[in-house]
């Protein structure tokens, strides 16, 4: 079993998504004058990370299991190519699982203490993000094959990924978090809109149902301008109300966005469409990164 196929697998180039949310909230913590822990920072972080590669080895496992990625163009899957075998990944699923849930557990205790009201609020959101996870592609009802996955995205790599952390930061919320959440919720929905665009003709091959399936080639670029008209706007909103020039330096990322618009209304080939894939979730992690340095420094 070779140590290069298991990073294939946990998909690197998704993880700067995941940690663009934590970022954020981060960033937002600092920026409205709120204490900063970096115990809660490092752990958030690393629940987040790990919340991430479970659903990509869920995600190879359950699209191999289906034969989904038969003539799925892009990134290898390692479970469909056999670099990886069914039962190996199953296990590597479950123990990343548990995994999942102690280091979460233990995010949650160091946050709420001896409140079990909060405790067992963030419990029940910490599981459902570990079944939401798994349950994307894998077993009958996975509702990432019924359309709800830009849903799911969203919900918690935008509401659950800044709402939530900066709560877990404060244990109070503040009205940024919402242009935070439009930020890379919108972005990671970009991102997926754009691999369900690449993988719509096989898609349509094995009945998987994605939202670009569901709005047709025309609609789902639509629906791709708004996403990313929507991601800007919000991050504009964010930093004109940081009350400091400084973070202006953090729109400059923005501009890949707005190259990839440019681009998009024209070149839309499966080549194309994959190599944006890391470019809008590297002008979301950018953004985010440089706020939260600024915040930091300053």
């Amino acid at each position: 079993m070779k140590i290069k196929y298991w990073i294939k697998a946990a998909r690197l180039r998704t993880l700067p998504l995941a940690f663009s949310c934590v970022l954020l909230s981060s960033s937002l913590v600092l920026m409205t004058n709120r204490e900063f822990s970096f115990k809660i920072f490092f752990l958030t972080l690393t629940t987040t990370l790990l919340l991430q590669i479970l659903s990509n080895f869920a995600n190879d496992y359950g699209d191999a299991v289906k034969d989904t990625d038969k003539n799925k163009k892009g990134e290898q899957r390692m479970v469909q190519s056999g670099k990886i075998s069914k039962s190996q990944m199953k296990l590597a699923i479950l123990l990343l699982s548990i995994i999942t849930f102690i280091i979460g557990l233990l995010l949650i205790l160091v946050v709420f203490k001896n409140n079990f009201f909060k405790i067992l609020i963030f419990l029940i959101i910490g599981i459902s993000s570990i079944f939401a996870a798994i349950k994307y592609t894998v077993g009958d009802n996975a509702y990432g094959y019924k359309a709800f996955g830009d849903l799911s995205v969203f919900i918690f790599f935008g509401i659950i990924g800044v709402m939530g952390s900066y709560y877990l930061f404060t244990e109070s919320f503040h009205w940024l978090t919402i242009p935070g959440a439009l930020f890379t919720g919108s972005l990671s929905c970009g991102v997926l809109n754009l691999n369900n665009l690449r993988d719509y003709e096989s898609d349509q091959l094995t009945n998987k149902i994605t939202l670009v399936g569901k709005l047709g080639i025309k609609n789902a670029k639509k629906y791709h301008l708004l996403l990313l008209f929507s991601s800007t706007v919000s991050f504009i909103i964010i930093i004109i109300n940081s009350n400091n020039l400084i973070y202006y330096f953090s729109i400059i990322p923005i501009s890949l966005i707005v190259r990839h618009i440019y681009i998009f209304k024209k070149e839309t080939t499966i080549e194309w469409l994959d190599s944006q894939l890391k470019v809008l979730a590297l002008s979301c992690f950018f953004s985010c990164l440089i706020s939260f340095i600024i915040g930091i420094i300053i």
